[in-house]
């Protein structure tokens, strides 16, 4: 069937402007015809839907994706930042920022706030702003003294919160996990200690990340596991909040070693007013699905690529 001799002119105006860059002037001149016929065929050729315009707004996408992931996993709040590519660096430091903005906008005088430690919220703690309210109070949840040299940023994390809110933070001097139970209840005996721990029971915001079950992920190479401790973990264990480890559907996974652990329970952070989940990665996708259908969060501050992940594996199950 042959084409009639305009309609061709149409579209190639159209491929000239839209694929080719040219302006109108050139594709009247190239075309044989005057610059508002030019205008007309790209006019034309909208209305008639040879050219159809797409607008990628990424700042609509994070919204629905943020509306999305509140009502699938009953959430306080979504928060999303938009990355540039799937890469841990990279995710950390979108994290970081967005987390940072998040609690300046939402701390106010007299709150307590109980965090963790670990790259993730050392990249919120170093974004940090000044924020000027009155009887804020800053705890650490878990244990952070490592039997390695490795280093868990546990107290850089709480000098930058206690800067960020003119406080003096509360330490947990502590290794996150003791070999006896009987170890534990001594030092939770202590009233130091337990004035601390009881601290981060009452804080009504909690800060926390996900530890991936890896052998190279930080937790891991603090020295805290005996063998027995990591052939339990390793076939069931989707990730960690404060040391404390749960399968896919949020449960705890070894008693004992959760039994050894020091700092707060997974239960408490259910009771908090903002329990604050800052991860993002492919290493994480399954412990932070794992901890919001335990409940554990009901704040989640993650990227775009891991928000579409968490939906997708909602959606298959």
């Amino acid at each position: 069937m042959e084409r009639d001799p305009k309609f061709n002119k149409v579209i190639e105006a159209a491929k000239l402007y839209y694929l080719l860059d040219y302006n109108q002037s050139d594709i009247a001149k190239m075309l044989g015809v005057s610059r508002p016929t030019v205008s007309r065929f790209l006019q034309q050729a909208k209305s008639e839907g040879i050219v159809q315009i797409k607008i990628m707004d990424p700042t609509e996408n994070v919204e629905n994706l943020s509306k999305e992931l509140e009502e699938r996993f009953q959430l306080k709040k979504a928060v999303i930042a938009s990355i540039p590519q799937y890469e841990d660096n990279i995710i950390k430091n979108y994290l970081g920022e967005k987390t940072a903005a998040y609690l300046d906008s939402t701390i106010k005088d007299q709150d307590i706030i109980g965090v963790t430690w670990g790259t993730t919220l050392y990249h919120v703690a170093i974004e940090l702003k000044q924020k000027f309210v009155r009887d804020v109070k800053v705890v650490q949840l878990k244990g952070g003294v490592s039997h390695a040299e490795t280093n868990t940023y546990a107290s850089e994390i709480l000098y930058l919160f206690g800067k960020a809110f003119n406080t003096t933070p509360h330490h947990l001097p502590l290794p996150a996990i003791v070999d006896h139970v009987v170890v534990k209840q001594a030092m939770e005996a202590d009233r130091h200690i337990r004035k601390i721990l009881e601290l981060g029971k009452q804080a009504n915001i909690a800060l926390f990340t996900i530890g991936p079950v890896k052998s190279e992920s930080l937790l891991f190479q603090l020295g805290y596991f005996t063998e027995e401790d990591l052939k339990t973990l390793y076939p069931r264990a989707v990730g960690d909040i404060c040391s404390r480890f749960f399968d896919k559907d949020g449960k705890v996974c070894n008693k004992s070693l959760n039994d050894r652990t020091l700092g707060i329970d997974l239960e408490d952070l259910k009771q908090k007013e903002q329990s604050i989940l800052v991860a993002g990665g492919p290493n994480k996708i399954e412990g932070i699905y794992g901890a919001l259908k335990g409940g554990y969060a009901n704040v989640l501050i993650t990227d775009q690529f891991t928000a579409q992940f968490l939906l997708d594996k909602a959606t298959e199950i």
